[in-house]
């Protein structure tokens, strides 16, 4: 099959460097490998060889050397590119034996450094007188040579170095190799010629990658001297304009590899500090051929893995845009809060505009949630967002999304904001009394005109939603201080709940605190149950008047349900132990005896205005100061002081 045909710059680059006899055979089988590979020959050897080896080197103008003999011993020390020696067979010494015997019976065969015994075997079968000589030097050679003449032997066997001076001693010279030897030595160079090419291309595209990594990696050999490193790992070290192949990676910075390479065991995930950055490092040994040959590092900033982090967290967790609670989950049987869920389920019939109203912590969202399962909307978007938790600019882009390029930092294809999200379900906007003013009149036209506008958008989008607004505010007082827009509370009052505080159901609170205390022993893996455990903690409980509402309870339980597990305590407690860990519980209950008009707490009002709310309470009880404590939730004791320090 003829070879493949490449065009020149596929072409494996050749270079012979021999004496004139070896090139010339070299030269004869040209012919056949022109179309796959580019051959030099060069006849010159030893040094001059060498100097003219190195400039090819130099100028990335060969692939393979092709020598023989001393010539190519002496080339492969002293040069990197692969050198492919033309090696002699048992058929050429046998061949070049046969072809001396002519000449004379008494043959000499020197060759470079070393014998070869076996050929007492050959002498015998040739029926010869046969002399083996070594050499090392051109020297020495030439001494070879001369005693060998001067003991009478006229035909010498050896490399085209020994031939030809053979012919200068007028002797005669016959050539150890083949045509065999000389085209096995042509394809062997070519083919480690295509390997040496396959692995630079390897290697190039590997310190492409390397080059192209945010992580730093340094690669050594089993001294720690540094082989490879990219400028990653440069710049992590602070050395980005030093050069540090073949220095000891220890010495060059702060990190190490030598128990790597003592131990032959990786180490992962470690953290390490250079200079003033933490680091994530990881040391690996590198094996060939299942020997150690070195080891690997790399190396990147925690900062960038935490980012990563959150990326990933981000971006992975698919935000649910579902109503989770139905009405049923509200526990309680309370004329107040039957009273609730009655209009909220007449309100989940509707599509109309409903505010929600109720102190912190009473569950309007969980009632929002129930009207969107009871209506023609169950099936599609509940969308949720807290209009307190957000800046202004941040709320804006949040609910009605923005276009490309709207502002700087804005993500390549603009976002979809809420109102989008929610089109054909319900979005509940929480604490609506919090919203900027600003906004409130952008929130208005989307109630009036049911669309949208994308933040740096002109073209309007059309939305079909369902609003549900909750606040713990007195709207109308937000109103009457200009802090709301009338026309806006007017638009969100068309359905209005209002969801009672835990001190107006207290008949509730048993069921609710049992249901809380079991959900509290589930999330801490406990297997207890409510049995009698809040059995003598319930009158506190009724005495307390919860301006935290049923959040408060919630964290109240929790805390009694790790105490009870920490404590290993059965079903009955302590109430002095219990005290400590609820202590608001108990100080309330000492003040304040319960006699079931805890109406109007005084520490469910705010410090500034405690005072007014003082007065408007004795004037409800007509000056009667044991009255308004009792109402006020506190002793007459304090409400004496209370007026005292405030006058």
């Amino acid at each position: 099959m003829p070879p493949l045909d490449r065009s020149n710059a596929d072409k494996i680059r050749i270079c012979a460097i021999s004496h004139p006899r070896a090139s010339r055979m070299v030269s004869a089988f040209l012919p056949d490998y022109l179309n796959v590979a580019d051959v030099k020959i060069i006849n010159k050897s030893f040094d001059d060889a060498l100097n003219a080896a190195l400039e090819l080197e130099r100028n990335g103008e060969v692939d393979v050397f092709l020598s023989a003999g001393s010539n190519g011993e002496y080339l492969r020390n002293n040069v990197k590119t692969p050198v492919v020696l033309i090696k002699v067979t048992g058929f050429d010494i046998l061949h070049a034996l046969m072809k001396a015997k002519r000449v004379s019976s008494r043959i000499a065969i020197v060759t470079y450094k070393v014998t070869n015994t076996e050929l007492e075997f050959v002498k015998q079968l040739l029926n010869i007188e046969l002399e083996q000589r070594s050499y090392t030097t051109l020297e020495d050679a030439k001494d070879q040579f001369r005693d060998l003449a001067s003991k009478g032997y006229k035909v010498i066997v050896g490399s085209s170095l020994i031939t030809e001076l053979a012919e200068q001693n007028n002797l005669t010279g016959i050539l150890l190799y083949s045509e065999t030897s000389i085209r096995l030595a042509i394809e062997g160079a070519m083919e480690i010629a295509r390997i040496t090419k396959a692995e630079e291309n390897r290697r190039e595209r590997l310190n492409t990658i390397l080059h192209n990594l945010n992580e730093g990696v340094v690669a050594v050999d089993m001294e720690e001297k540094i082989q490879s490193i990219n400028p990653a790992m440069k710049k992590f070290l602070n050395i980005s304009d030093i050069d540090v192949s073949d220095r000891q990676l220890s010495k060059v910075s702060e990190l190490s590899l030598m128990e790597t390479l003592q131990t032959g065991m990786p180490k992962l995930n470690q953290i390490q500090k250079i200079g003033f950055k933490t680091i994530v490092t990881n040391r690996i040994p590198i094996y060939e051929l299942g020997v150690q040959t070195g080891a690997v590092i790399t190396c990147q900033d925690s900062n960038v893995i935490q980012q990563a982090d959150r990326n990933i967290r981000s971006q992975g967790k698919t935000r649910n845009y579902t109503a989770k609670y139905e009405l049923s989950h509200v526990i309680g049987t309370s004329t107040p809060i039957r009273q609730a869920k009655v209009l909220a389920t007449q309100y989940g019939k509707t599509s109309s505009t409903i505010l929600i109203t109720g102190e912190t912590g009473t569950g309007k969202e969980l009632f929002a949630q129930g009207i969107h399962n009871l209506s023609p909307r169950k099936n599609n978007p509940f969308v949720a967002i807290n209009c307190a938790a957000f800046p202004e600019s941040l709320l804006e882009s949040e609910l009605f999304g923005y276009e490309e390029g709207a502002f700087s930092g804005s993500k390549k294809g603009g976002k979809t904001g809420l109102f989008e999200t929610a089109h054909t379900g319900t979005i509940f906007l929480d604490e609506i009394g919090d919203m900027p003013f600003p906004l409130q009149t952008r929130l208005l036209r989307t109630l009036q005109e049911k669309e949208i506008l994308r933040v740096g958008s002109n073209e309007p989008m059309s939305v079909d939603i369902r609003v549900i607004a909750a606040t713990n505010r007195n709207l109308k007082k937000s109103v009457a201080d200009g802090d709301f827009r009338e026309d806006l509370y007017y638009r969100l009052n068309i359905l209005c709940l209002t969801i009672p505080p835990l001190r107006e159901r207290k008949n509730d609170l048993p069921s609710i605190a049992a249901h809380l205390l079991n959900n509290a022993f589930r999330r801490l893996n406990s297997n207890l149950v409510e049995d009698k455990l809040l059995e003598s903690l319930l009158p506190y409980f009724s005495n307390y008047h919860w301006p935290g509402n049923i959040r408060e309870l919630e964290n109240v339980i929790e805390r009694l349900a790790s105490y009870h597990i920490d404590q290993g305590l059965p079903d009955a407690i302590d109430i002095s132990n219990i005290q400590r860990i609820i202590p608001e519980i108990f100080n309330m209950a000492e003040e304040r005896p319960d006699d079931g008009n805890d109406v109007n707490p005084l520490k469910s009002v705010s410090k500034t205005h405690e005072l007014l709310h003082i007065e408007k309470t004795i004037r409800e009880c007509d000056g009667n100061y044991n009255e308004a404590a009792k109402r006020l939730g506190i002793s007459r004791t304090t409400l004496w002081r209370k007026l005292k320090n405030t006058h």
